[in-house]
C-alpha cells in the first residue's frame, strides 16, 4: 500500500507495508522499549522542572540523554537516532500543549501535556533521520542492525530524508518515508468548477458529471460491526481478568472493519478529487468545517460522508497538479442568489431543497445554487 500525503509545502509522505521477520520483530520491540523509557523519563523530568519552576527544553533533555546512555548499558545497546527523535516528538507535544494554554483554548480543544506511555497501551513508533537508516536491495536497514522487507507498491519519487516505522492497532507494521514533493502539472482545460459540501450528497458541483454522491461506506459496514460488537459484549472480561481468545478475535475483526471503512473513504475521496482536478483549471471550494455537525441529528451520516477527508484530498490533489484551488468562506452561501447576488431574509430550512430568489425569480436546486455562489465569491464566472 502506498499513500502519498502532503506533510508541508515542500514534502510528502509515502507509506508502505512492511514484512517483519521474528528476529526483526524482537529487535524493533526492544528498540521501542528503550524509546518508551526515554519518553517516560522526559515526562518525569518535565513535571519535576515545572514544580521547581525551571526550564526543560529539548537541549536540556539531549544532555540528560547522554547521561542516561552513559549510565545504562542496555540503553546504549539501542540506536541514538530514534532516542533523540523521541525527545524531539516530546518537545513538540509539550510545546503544543503550552501554546494551547497560553492561547486560553477551551479544555476540550487543548492538546494536553504529554503523559506516560504504558507498554500494553502504546503502539510502537520509531523515527529515523537520514543517518539512521538506508535502503539496500529493496530492504530497509535501520540503526542497530534491524533489517525489514518493504512491500514496494511503487517507487518513491526521490530519496527519502527520514522514515517513521510504526505498528497499527491490528499489529501490522508500516514505514512512512518523507520525500521532497514532486509537482506534476496537468494540461490546461480552460474550465472552472465550484464545490459545495453537504450531507445528502457529499459534494455538489456546478458540473453534474462531477457530483459526489454519499458513498455510505459506514452504513454498509454497520451490520457487520454490530455483530462483532455484540460478540465483544458477550465475551467482555471482568476487571483484572485476561481477555479470552474469542474476545480478542472479535475485537480484531471490529478493528479490521473500521480500518476498511476508513480506506474506502480515502479511496473514494482521492479518485473523485483526481477527476475534478484533471478536468478543471480553477476550483472554488467551500471552506467548510463540519465539526458542528457532530452535535446535530445528522452526526452519523455526516461522519460517514467524510467531508473533511474529501476536502483535504481535493486541496492536496490540486496543489500536486498545479491547479488554482480557492477556499471560499461558507457564511450565507445557502441564502445568496448566484444570479443576482440577493440574500434571503431568513435561512432556508434543511427540508427545503429548492432555492427561489425573491429578487430575480431564479429557481434552482439549493446545493447547485450554493456551488455557483462559490464561483461568484471566488471571482469567477458561473457560466464558464
Amino acid at each position: 500500500m502506498t499513500t502519498p500525503r502532503e506533510v508541508n509545502a515542500g514534502h510528502a509522505r509515502y507509506t508502505y507495508r512492511l514484512r517483519v521477520s521474528s528476529t526483526a520483530l524482537t529487535l524493533l520491540l526492544a528498540e521501542w522499549d528503550r524509546c518508551r523509557w526515554v519518553w517516560n523519563q522526559c515526562v518525569a523530568t518535565s513535571r519535576a522542572a515545572h514544580k521547581a519552576r525551571q526550564e526543560c527544553g529539548p537541549a536540556h533533555l539531549d544532555k540528560m540523554l547522554t547521561g542516561w546512555r552513559a549510565e545504562h548499558q542496555w540503553l546504549r545497546a539501542g540506536g541514538s537516532v530514534p532516542q533523540q527523535q523521541i525527545i524531539r516528538d516530546f518537545a513538540r507535544s509539550r510545546a503544543k500543549a503550552i501554546d494551547d494554554i497560553k492561547a486560553r483554548l477551551p479544555m476540550k480543544r487543548r492538546a494536553g501535556m504529554p503523559r506516560f506511555k504504558k507498554k500494553d497501551q502504546a503502539d510502537p513508533t520509531l523515527n529515523y533521520t537520514r543517518r539512521g537508516f538506508r535502503l539496500k536491495d529493496g530492504r530497509l536497514h535501520l540503526a542497530g542492525g534491524i533489517a525489514v522487507t518493504v512491500v514496494w507498491s511503487r517507487e518513491p519519487p526521490a530519496d527519502p530524508s527520514s522514515v517513521r516505522v510504526y505498528r497499527d492497532s491490528l499489529g501490522r507494521w508500516y514505514c512512512s518515508f518523507v520525500v521532497p514533493a514532486q509537482s506534476e502539472p496537468l494540461p490546461q482545460t480552460g474550465k472552472v468548477i465550484g464545490v459545495d459540501w453537504g450531507v445528502k450528497e457529499t459534494a455538489t458541483t456546478t458540473s453534474d458529471a462531477h457530483d459526489l454522491p454519499h458513498p455510505e461506506h459506514g452504513k454498509k459496514a454497520a451490520q457487520r460491526l454490530r455483530r462483532y460488537q455484540r460478540m465483544m459484549a458477550r465475551r467482555k472480561p471482568r476487571p483484572g481478568q485476561a481477555a479470552s481468545k474469542g474476545y480478542r478475535k472479535a475485537r480484531r475483526q471490529a478493528a479490521m472493519e473500521h480500518k476498511k471503512v476508513v480506506r474506502q473513504r480515502q479511496d473514494t475521496a482521492r479518485k473523485w478529487a483526481k477527476k475534478v482536478v484533471r478536468d478543471h483549471d480553477v476550483i472554488a471550494v467551500e471552506d467548510f468545517r463540519p465539526k458542528f455537525l457532530a452535535k446535530s441529528t445528522m452526526a452519523r451520516k455526516a461522519a460517514d460522508a467524510a467531508i473533511g477527508a474529501t476536502k483535504a484530498a481535493l486541496i492536496e490533489m490540486g496543489r500536486k497538479h498545479g491547479r488554482d484551488v480557492r477556499l471560499v468562506h461558507p457564511a450565507h452561501t445557502t441564502m445568496d442568489c448566484a444570479t443576482c447576488g440577493a440574500r434571503t431574509k431568513h435561512a432556508l430550512p434543511l427540508c427545503e431543497r429548492t432555492y427561489t430568489c425573491i429578487a430575480c425569480g431564479a429557481v434552482s436546486g439549493r446545493d447547485k445554487n450554493s456551488a455557483r455562489v462559490m464561483l461568484v465569491r471566488a471571482g469567477l464566472n458561473p457560466a464558464g
